[in-house]
């Protein structure tokens, strides 16, 4: 599939070479013109700093919910979302939950999957973190509630 032109404030496109499988879960690439939004690697603790849940599942979800509640403060949502790299501390914790994480991804982000990079790290500065996910957004213009 190519890209179809992502101006005018369309939505990002997929980047899927024709002879490639599709992958599941995640894109090759995405196009998008707009405004940029970075989000800081956010990790599954609610806004006092506490972590409701020790498993994989539960943080990743409050991860996105901290991911996208960056995004709404520059009036995106989780489509504008165009990459993610996530850092997990437990590489196998990671794989044997790969269900209840998608579950949890499909809850926060609905089925828009951007490209996607995930990295198996030593440990993450808070102690209890076992992920932490990074994310960049474009916004098409209009920037919705967004003000400069």
């Amino acid at each position: 599939m190519s890209a179809r032109s992502a101006g005018d404030g369309a939505a990002p496109v997929v980047l899927q070479p024709a002879s490639w499988p599709r992958p599941s879960g995640y894109a090759h690439g995405v196009r998008a013109d707009g405004s940029l939004v970075c989000v800081a690697g956010q990790i599954g603790w609610d806004e006092r700093g506490r972590f409701a849940s020790g498993e994989i599942a539960g943080q990743v979800e409050r991860a996105l919910r901290n991911v996208v509640a960056v995004l709404a403060e520059a009036g995106a949502k989780p489509e504008h979302v165009t990459r993610m790299t996530w850092y997990v501390t437990d590489k196998r914790a990671y794989l044997d939950n790969q269900r209840a994480i998608g579950e949890a991804y499909r809850r926060v982000m609905g089925r828009w999957f951007p490209a996607m990079s995930v990295v198996a790290v030593a440990a993450l500065l808070e102690d209890e973190a076992l992920v932490e996910i990074e994310a960049t957004a474009v916004v098409p213009a209009p920037f919705g509630n967004y003000q400069p």
